[in-house]
């Protein structure tokens, strides 16, 4: 049997492109294969990995596939909603459960605080916690009313989205019928408000009218507007949507470990 040719200096590993199919929009995402490249050249499983710059955490769920423990670091809120929500779906990790997530708001007071240091990283983190996908990247651009989407499913092989909007400041009718807007503008079934303060009774009656959306699947009407407080996520409250799809199902993870890597 002939010898092959030496790996050189020079890794033949194709970078994300626009269509590349685990592109997740994040701009700095790097692909999984070279990660886990570089993660089995440099170490053994049990080994801890640390990426203290981790973005969207590719390199720590390549850690993670490889059976290795990790850290991982990042400054925005949208890094680590991404991460959580990757881990989940590639896997069915939750935090508390399997990791511990340090940095973020545990009490209405620790979220009161992110609101008035920073409204963009409240957005963010309130978005994770009802599991929904940030919406954009770390760019403060025009505001589309749109700071994350919750998917969701009652048809089969049909997936539908959820229109989250977040308010870290004082609230009023205006933003349900802001909300309303929106979610007719994008043809989305259902609107999330996520509100730091307790909503008016002129917000609660706004956003009844708003109507119901009708799942034939389940049988059962769902508000098409619902305001969730802070106060009411941290005590475990979810919005009523048919069963969650994560927001990666799409998203086609490659199992480089088999492909001949090494």
């Amino acid at each position: 049997m002939e010898e092959g040719v030496a790996i050189d200096n020079v890794w033949d590993i194709d970078k994300l492109n626009s269509s590349a199919k685990e592109r997740l929009g994040y701009p700095t995402q790097k692909p999984i294969a070279l990660l886990e490249r570089i993660i089995m050249a440099s170490s053994n499983e049990g080994d801890l990995v640390l990426d203290p710059f981790c973005g969207c955490g590719t390199t720590v769920t390549a850690a993670q596939k490889l059976n290795r423990q990790w850290i991982g670091i990042d400054i925005t809120h949208l890094a680590t909603n991404l991460i959580k929500l990757r881990l989940a779906d590639m896997f069915e990790l939750e935090p508390k459960r399997d990791y511990d997530v340090t940095g973020e708001p545990e009490d209405f007071t620790g979220a009161t605080e992110l609101a008035l240091q920073n409204r963009y990283q409240f957005q963010w983190w309130a978005t994770s916690l009802i599991n929904a996908r940030p919406y954009g990247d770390k760019k403060r651009g025009k505001d589309t009313g749109i700071d994350g989407i919750l998917y969701f499913s009652d048809e089969k092989d049909k997936v539908k989205k959820a229109i989250v909007s977040v308010k870290s400041g004082k609230v009023s009718v205006s933003n349900v019928r802001d909300l309303g807007h929106v979610i007719d503008r994008e043809r989305s079934d259902i609107g999330i408000l996520i509100t730091l303060t307790s909503p008016t009774r002129d917000m609660t009656s706004e956003a009844a009218a708003k109507g119901l959306y009708r799942s034939e699947a389940f049988f059962r009407d769902y508000a098409r507007i619902q305001i969730l407080t802070i106060e009411e996520l941290l005590n475990g409250k979810k919005p009523d949507v048919p069963i969650l799809v994560s927001p990666f199902k799409r998203v086609q993870w490659s199992d480089t470990t088999e492909n001949g890597l090494f």
